[in-house]
C-alpha cells in the first residue's frame, strides 16, 4: 500500500494502472464504435460499465478485508458498515465524476483516445504544481524537469481533424475540475508516510465514488429530457440483453482497476508534481498501445510520427522520475 518508504509500491501500481488501462480504453473505443457488436452511444455504455466497478469494488474491499481501515462505522440492523468523513465523499464524488467523463471521453465520434488524453491529461497535469504550492510541497527537480517532459509530450501529438462538441469540451472541464478537487483532498488528508492514513482514504473514498455515479446516472435516467435520459433508460433496460454485455463487464472491471491503481499512485507520499506525471505517462503510454492495438486488430489509422516522438519523450521522463528523490516534508 501506498504509504511505505520508497517509491519501488508506487512503481508498481503504476504498472498495474497501465495493464488495467490498455484493454479499458482499446474496448471502450471499439465498442463505442461498432467494432465489437452493436454501435452504442457514450450513454448507452456507462451504466452497464459503471454498475461492474462497482460490483468489482465491493468485491476487492471485501476479499481484502481493506474496508476494516475506514474510519467510522454506522449499525444498520445487524449489519456494521464503514462510512466516509466529509472530505472522503466529497472526494469520492469527485471520483464519480471522473469515473464517469473518462469512460465517455472514449466514445465521443470523431475523437482519438490520444486526442482525449491530450486534452484530459494536459489540464491535470497543468494542476499538479499548483495543487503543490497550496499545499506547501517541496517540488524535487527530476520532478520538475518530467512534469514538464510530460506536457511537451502530450502537446506535440497532432490533433487530427477533431470533432470536438460542446459536449466533449465540456466532458474534459469537468474531468480536470474534479481531479483538482481530488489531488487537494488528498494532499491535506492522505499523502503521509503513514500507511494507516493512507488506506483509510483509498477506502472510504472507494465506498463512494462507484456508488454515486450509478446513482447519478439512474437519477439523470429519470428525471432528465429525453435526449440525456433516453439513451441512459436504454443503458439500464435494453443493452444489459444484447450481445455488448460481456465486452461492457470487463471495461468495466478494467475501470475499476484503473480506479485501484491509479488511486494509489496519486495517494504516493511524494509530491504531486511526482505523483500525477506518473500517474498520467501511466495512461497514456496506455493509450498509445491501445490505439495500436484497436488499428491492429480493426483497422484504421496508424500513429503519426509525432505520436511515436511523445511516446519518446514520455519515456525519457520516467528515466528522469526514477531518478528522482524523495521531497522535503511539508511546510506546518
Amino acid at each position: 500500500m501506498t504509504g511505505t518508504k520508497g517509491s519501488g509500491a508506487t512503481w508498481l501500481f503504476a504498472l498495474g494502472y497501465f495493464a488495467a488501462y490498455v484493454p479499458y480504453s482499446a474496448l471502450t473505443k471499439a465498442l463505442s464504435s461498432g467494432e465489437l457488436g452493436p454501435k452504442l452511444q457514450g450513454l448507452e455504455v456507462v451504466p452497464v460499465t459503471t454498475t461492474t466497478s462497482m460490483l468489482a469494488m465491493v468485491a476487492f474491499l471485501g476479499l481484502t478485508g481493506w474496508w476494516r481501515a475506514a474510519g467510522s462505522f454506522v449499525t444498520v440492523g445487524p449489519l456494521r458498515l464503514p462510512r466516509p468523513s466529509r472530505w472522503t465523499f466529497l472526494s469520492g464524488l469527485c471520483t464519480a465524476a471522473i469515473v464517469v467523463t473518462t469512460t465517455l471521453a472514449y466514445t465521443f465520434e470523431g475523437v482519438s483516445i490520444v486526442l482525449s488524453m491530450v486534452l484530459m491529461r494536459g489540464g491535470v497535469l497543468a494542476s499538479a504544481p499548483v495543487v503543490d504550492a497550496l499545499g506547501g510541497r517541496t517540488v524535487s527537480r527530476e520532478a520538475k524537469i518530467a512534469l514538464g517532459l510530460t506536457l511537451a509530450a502530450l502537446f506535440i501529438s497532432p490533433v487530427r481533424d477533431p470533432q470536438l462538441t460542446w459536449v466533449a469540451l465540456v466532458n474534459v472541464v469537468i474531468y480536470v475540475a474534479a481531479y483538482f478537487f481530488r489531488l487537494r483532498a488528498m494532499t491535506h488528508l492522505a499523502k503521509t508516510e503513514d500507511p494507516a492514513v493512507t488506506r483509510r482514504y483509498f477506502v472510504e473514498e472507494q465506498l463512494v465514488a462507484t456508488p454515486a455515479a450509478v446513482v447519478a446516472l439512474a437519477a439523470v435516467a429519470l428525471l432528465a429530457p429525453s435526449s440525456l435520459s433516453a439513451p441512459l433508460t436504454r443503458g439500464f433496460l435494453e443493452v444489459p440483453f444484447t450481445s455488448a454485455l460481456a465486452v461492457l463487464v470487463v471495461i468495466g472491471l478494467c475501470s475499476q482497476g484503473t480506479g485501484v491503481f491509479g488511486a494509489l499512485v496519486l495517494l504516493s507520499p511524494r509530491e504531486n508534481s511526482f505523483a500525477v506525471p506518473l500517474n498520467r505517462i501511466s495512461s497514456v503510454v496506455a493509450g498509445v498501445g491501445a490505439s495500436l492495438l484497436v488499428t491492429a486488430l480493426f483497422g484504421g489509422e496508424p500513429l503519426a510520427a509525432a505520436e511515436w516522438w511523445g511516446a519518446g519523450v514520455l519515456a525519457l521522463a520516467l528515466l528522469v522520475l526514477s531518478r528522482s528523490k524523495k521531497p522535503a516534508p511539508a511546510k506546518a
